[in-house]
């Protein structure tokens, strides 16, 4: 079994059918399970309803529901298999060895799962950019998490994989099962998620669509389907800013930032067999992030953003089949990992994926936040001390201090707060540089799109402080104004309530204009008096 760190894919990799198998029966559950570990696999096919019909789709549409996993998603398949096949080559010792994974969470959440039944330390190399629910779940398995950028490349030194390969080499008896490059990988699903598939649809499926990230539940599937049903049409989903769709026309630009997480790479695992797959369907964040909305609306599914994906990519694909003709979509991981993402309303508005909502019952609502009422606050470069970062804190009063990078574009900012929790539980970590002690996490509204006091005021709902910043058209690079807080929202509504007469409606009033800002006078003459903001409120006026 082979599951080194060699680049591309050889005949030999991908001949799944010479490979150790491990078939379970399909047609009985068990009454009682040894432990939870067993539970992996065996999920359900549902069928869709509304959003097929909604979307106008002729064939018949099912869910493979992977997100029923006892883990949270179907990445407990590959977890568990990789864990037995090292067990069963000795690579793995209970006890004694120690798993070391980079992962985007999911992975990371199915070995914690194994390891705690079967007694592995864990470690967990996990991006930035991931949720803090999966965080919190891999710490209550008993995981140990290292933290890399979100934005450091695959082959960086930074990077996750990297990083994971370092710690495998400096930990005795580390162990890095290594997903990407592991045939046990593609292996899960060839024996297991493909042959439920077919057991389920008696042999007869049509289309599979199926999110392409370390590529081996795509590439596992696709093999032993095509097996048995050739003509079946293999559609990968693969998000913008990712590289697995199109690696020939790869250029700088291709790989970028996205949010929906456990998908999408810019590198080829080799776990990715693209002979298997027929055609592919690029997708964006709003698109899949609606649509998994809309699967928890409309079918009652509880999954994640990387299920929206899939769907959006599957009402796509599945207009080209008839009626009678039967189409999967894999759905891959579960709500919880995003409770504080996607599923927050002011999350997705914050991000221009939905609209702030209209209220013209609150005078101050609609009208736009200005740089006037920003509490201004003290900028670091990134290379200073931490000693110097928490002297700006106290001085300037304000809740955070912004630190720039060494292009003075701003990089994230400084808090008490997390300074407070790094200090008190990291040992040492007052010597560590200022970079370990930055919020990268952070809101921010650019003066230059007019943000509302309505938008601030949602982002409020779910962040301490909002940055806010101005791009001017003669600048390349965003000026910061200052930090806004909630405090700051209600000394500025609280201290310039108007006082309306019966005959005028709150909304005909901020239409007038006859509301002013501290130390600003309002565009006509109003005979209702606008009491300023005292100077001790801590906004400028």
């Amino acid at each position: 079994m082979e599951n080194g760190a060699t680049n591309g894919n050889s005949s030999e990799f991908f001949n799944l059918k010479e490979m150790p198998h491990i078939i379970r029966a399909l047609d009985r559950n068990q009454k009682v399970h040894e432990n939870i570990l067993s539970v992996i696999g065996n999920t359900p096919l549902v069928k869709l309803t509304k959003i097929p019909k909604a979307e106008g789709i002729q064939c018949e549409m099912y869910a493979k529901c992977e997100f029923v996993n006892p883990g949270g998603s179907v990445k407990d398949r590959i977890a568990y298999r990789m864990v037995l096949e090292a067990e069963r080559r000795g690579v793995l010792i209970p006890g004694k060895s120690v798993i070391v994974e980079p992962t985007s969470g999911n992975t990371g959440i199915g070995l914690a799962l194994a390891s705690a039944v079967r007694g592995y330390r864990c470690i967990i190399v996990l991006p930035e950019k991931m949720s803090d629910e999966k965080v919190n779940t891999l710490l209550a398995l008993g995981a140990e998490i290292i933290r890399t950028p979100t934005e450091a490349a695959s082959d960086s030194p930074e990077g996750n994989i990297m990083v994971a390969q370092r710690l495998s080499k400096e930990i005795p008896n580390a162990v890095l099962l290594d997903q990407y490059n592991n045939v046990c990988n593609p292996l899960a699903h060839y024996d297991g998620t493909a042959e439920e598939i077919l057991w389920s649809l008696d042999d007869d499926v049509d289309m599979v669509v199926i999110g392409a990230g370390t590529c081996g539940t795509i590439s596992g599937i696709a093999h032993k389907i095509k097996e048995r049903c050739p003509k079946c049409i293999v559609v990968g989903v693969d998000p913008h800013g990712s590289i697995l769709a199109q690696p020939e026309d790869l250029n700088a630009s291709d790989v970028q930032m996205y949010e929906v997480e456990g998908i999408g790479y810019d590198f080829l695992p080799r776990t990715l067999d693209r002979k298997v797959i027929d055609t592919w369907i690029k997708t964006d964040d709003c698109g899949a992030l609606q649509m998994s909305r809309r699967l928890i609306k409309e079918e009652g599914f509880l999954c994640g953003g990387s299920s929206g994906a899939a769907m959006w990519a599957a009402t796509k694909a599945a207009k080209q089949l008839k009626a009678g003709q039967k189409c999967v979509v894999l759905l891959p991981d579960n709500i919880r990992n995003y409770m504080t993402k996607f599923i927050s309303d002011q999350w997705l508005e914050a991000r221009s994926f939905k609209p702030i909502p209209k209220n013209n019952e609150l005078w101050w609502w609609n009208i736009p936040l200005l740089e006037n009422i920003v509490p201004k606050t003290a900028s670091l470069t990134i290379n200073s001390s931490v000693s110097d970062a928490i002297a700006a804190l106290r001085n300037s009063g304000s809740s955070v201090v912004t630190v720039l990078d060494n292009k003075g574009c701003l990089t994230g900012v400084f808090t008490a707060d997390n300074t407070r929790k790094r200090l008190a539980n990291i040992p040492g970590s007052s010597a560590e540089d200022l970079e370990k002690f930055v919020v990268k996490k952070i809101y921010k509204v650019d003066l230059a799109n007019n943000p509302t006091l309505g938008a601030v005021s949602r982002i409020l709902d779910i962040a301490p402080y909002v940055i806010v910043v101005n791009t001017e058209s003669s600048q390349s690079i965003p000026k910061i104004i200052g930090a806004f807080t909630s405090d700051d929202l209600l000394l500025f509504v609280s201290g310039n309530q108007p006082t309306l007469s019966t005959n005028d409606s709150l909304s005909s009033k901020i239409q007038n204009g006859n509301v002013a800002y501290p130390g600003q006078k309002s565009s006509k003459a109003s005979s209702d008096p606008v009491q300023p903001v005292q100077a001790n409120s801590g906004i400028t006026v």
